[in-house]
């Protein structure tokens, strides 16, 4: 019998988790799994008990919680001396992540796409000091995810974030950057910029024509608007990224590694994985390629083959 160490963050999404232990315990029993479960009790207490199974023996590790909470599993699996498998059970308010590995929305059926799935290795971000599952970004809106409240999230969950969004736009501020990227260096003026591996962001924004193996990151950039029009269009732009594309404010290309440094002095703030990700003047972000297995299910990863290529500009 293989060993399970289950991680729960009882107060995700909106908190309905707990109320299927029992049934997703006994199912994790049926395919032969003995399960420890570990109840996260901090921010980042998911970080030292993934790091924990990984020391000690464990044969897989399951997260259920949003994308927060499978970040912070992150951080202890990429900083272990082994590493073990993870299957991600979504319970967050957004769940970008799941959507991009192609995880069903039915908790149970989400159970048995791990216990009949097989290990995949797919690419981890490095941000400074600490990891990544599918996104890093700062300037306009990034803040919206860890500055909505968890209760607001539960009880109006993706609009929560729109509503949030929109009030910052009234205060959008630009960041004068120096970014460097494959032998090219490039200066100015910014209210946004991503780097991602995933098929959506908030819930909101999609993304084609990505792996999640592929060793690199789509990079996408907002330069500052003139004027509130410019505003508006780079807003539907962002809305339908596969149809409209802003070309003079929205920049798209993709890299293994790259650094953003403030030319004001001013550090930057940044998010990752819908979390706070700090404050620093340089930034450094690189591909760890096929760094960590996740437990994908018999279907496989959605195909994002509907190609952005037309779209991809020079900085």
């Amino acid at each position: 019998m293989q060993k399970l160490y289950f991680i729960v963050n009882l107060l995700a999404g909106r908190a309905t988790i707990g109320d299927k232990l029992g049934e997703i315990i006994d199912e994790f029993n049926k395919a032969h799994f003995e399960v420890t479960v570990h109840i996260t009790q901090s921010g980042t207490d998911a970080a030292d008990s993934a790091n924990y199974a990984c020391e000690n023996g464990f044969d897989l590790i399951v997260c259920a919680g949003g994308d927060g909470t499978l970040s912070q599993c992150l951080q202890g699996m990429m900083k272990s001396r082994s590493r073990v498998p993870i299957g991600y059970l979504p319970a967050g308010s957004t769940n970008d992540f799941a959507r991009s590995l192609g995880i069903p929305k039915n908790t149970m059926d989400a159970v048995k796409w791990i216990t009949s799935g097989t290990a995949t290795p797919c690419d981890i971000g490095s941000f400074n000091d600490n990891y990544f599952s599918y996104i890093v970004a700062f300037g306009a809106f990034t803040s919206v995810a860890y500055e909505t409240s968890q209760q607001v999230k539960n009880v109006l969950g993706h609009v929560s974030y729109v509503l949030n969004g929109m009030m910052q736009l009234s205060t959008l501020r630009s960041k004068r950057m120096r970014i460097e990227y494959d032998g090219n260096v490039v200066e100015g003026d910014y209210i946004f910029g991503m780097v991602t591996n995933s098929a959506s962001v908030a819930g909101l924004l999609s993304m084609n024509d990505f792996y999640l193996d592929d060793g690199v990151f789509e990079v996408t950039l907002i330069k500052k608007p003139a004027n509130l029009i410019q505003l508006q269009q780079i807003v539907r732009s962002l809305l339908n990224i596969s149809v409209e594309i802003d070309k003079d404010y929205i920049k798209f290309f993709r890299t293994n590694k790259i650094t953003f440094t403030s030319l004001s002095d001013e550090e930057i703030t940044w998010t990752r994985d819908g979390e706070y990700g700090g404050n620093a003047v340089e930034n450094v972000i690189c591909n760890c390629q096929r760094a960590v297995s996740f437990m994908i299910g018999e279907r496989g990863m959605p195909a994002y083959d509907d190609p952005i290529e037309n779209y991809l500009a020079e900085v």
